[in-house]
């Protein structure tokens, strides 16, 4: 598992530290998107500066890619053709007001093939309501 995450790292002209692949790791591991305090607690012993760097790198490189919250910016990984130019998360964020949980809604998207006379480097889609889960515990 490890050389896998190494050789996306290295796709990504990033090199790969420890901390780069445990933190990859973990991100591949989760359904939502998490703000860099959730991301922290994981790692409980790990710096928060090389980890917010780490983020940031991840982000610059087509790696992750960042949503805003209010004042929250939480993080989920990329599609693998998004580059260090491009962003292609062209789909909506949701925010589940009752769990808290912001999720990737890949069905719901901008398309990507418009053609224009300028290039879209980054769509941001956003949106607050109540997820499928709680929706039903509501019911």
């Amino acid at each position: 598992m490890k050389k896998h995450i190494e050789d996306k790292l290295i796709d990504k002209n990033t090199k790969p530290t420890s901390m780069r692949i445990l933190v990859y790791d973990f991100l591949s591991s989760q359904e939502v998107a998490l703000s860099l305090s959730e991301i922290e607690d994981y790692f409980e012993n790990a710096d928060r500066t090389t980890i917010y760097r780490t983020l940031k790198t991840f982000e610059e490189k087509g790696i992750v890619h960042s949503i805003q919250e209010n004042t929250t910016t939480k993080y989920r990984l990329c599609d693998d053709d998004c580059d260090e130019k491009t962003h292609k998360d062209w789909h909506l964020h949701f925010y589940c007001k009752i769990c808290k949980q912001t999720t990737c809604k890949e069905d719901i998207s901008f398309p990507s093939n418009i053609k224009t006379n300028f290039r879209i480097d980054e769509v941001r889609l956003f949106a607050k309501g109540i997820c499928e889960s709680c929706l039903e515990n509501l019911q």
